[in-house]
């Protein structure tokens, strides 16, 4: 499929956020609610969501025991909600848990399955980031590595870096979702993301969505900046 652009609302008011809503409905997006946005004012702004009729991710990044993470998924699943994500790092079996919990309050409420995605390697940490961690080996070697255990439990695809996506889709297939967070247009600042790319590069490297925050929920013409990064993802 052509990539995805997901504007992410990491915005400090609930009126800000909804005005984004407006401004961008219209156009050929998805929304990200995250932790700003879910923790500050998430009910009335997924009551927004719904009520625009516009998908919209979770990016929740559930890390607990199987048990809770399948509870929380179940909360979380309603309509709109076309994706979220858990760190891979819980596990096998904590993913396959939230799949399961996907599944199955989709089926109670009769609305398509979300996809989850498995969180990997964050964009924010660099190569000499990880040892300090105790994760062996350079960012691609440990996301294709999470990766493997989020294929098998039937996770949707993974949250990874550009770098990652051309071995990830050589592994595991086309199909295997890929959603890129770290993506500056051009002449864009790089903020506290250490690995980053283009949306050209994105495109390029077969990225199915990106994530883009900053460059268009700070920039003056919102709608503008949006339409510039589709134009970038079509060219």
């Amino acid at each position: 499929m052509a990539t995805r652009l997901v504007v992410a609302l990491d915005v400090p008011t609930l009126e800000r956020a909804e005005r984004l809503v407006d401004a961008l409905s219209g156009i050929d997006v998805m929304f990200k609610v995250g932790y700003e946005a879910l923790y500050g004012f998430g009910v009335p702004l997924i009551a927004r969501l719904e009520a625009a009729g516009t998908a919209y991710m979770l990016d929740v990044k559930l890390h607990d025991i199987p048990r809770t993470v399948h509870a929380g998924v179940k909360a979380l699943v309603r309509p709109g909600v076309a994706l979220l994500t858990v760190h891979a790092l819980g596990g096998g079996e904590m993913m396959a848990a939230a799949v399961e919990a996907a599944a199955e309050r989709a089926a109670e409420l009769g609305i398509p399955e979300p996809g989850v995605l498995a969180i990997t390697i964050l964009t924010s940490i660099a190569p000499e980031d990880l040892n300090e961690l105790g994760l062996m080996g350079g960012p691609g070697e440990n996301a294709i590595r999470l990766a493997a255990l989020a294929r098998d439990a039937r996770a949707a695809g993974v949250v990874c870096s550009v770098g990652e996506v051309a071995d990830l889709k050589n592994f595991f297939g086309t199909e295997f979702a890929a959603l890129c967070p770290g993506i500056r247009p051009a002449g864009s600042g790089h903020g506290d993301q250490k690995r980053v790319a283009t949306p050209a590069d994105a495109r390029a490297a077969g990225a199915d969505y990106i994530v883009v925050g900053r460059p268009i929920v700070e920039d003056a013409d919102p709608a503008g900046a949006a339409q510039a990064i589709l134009a970038d993802l079509r060219a």
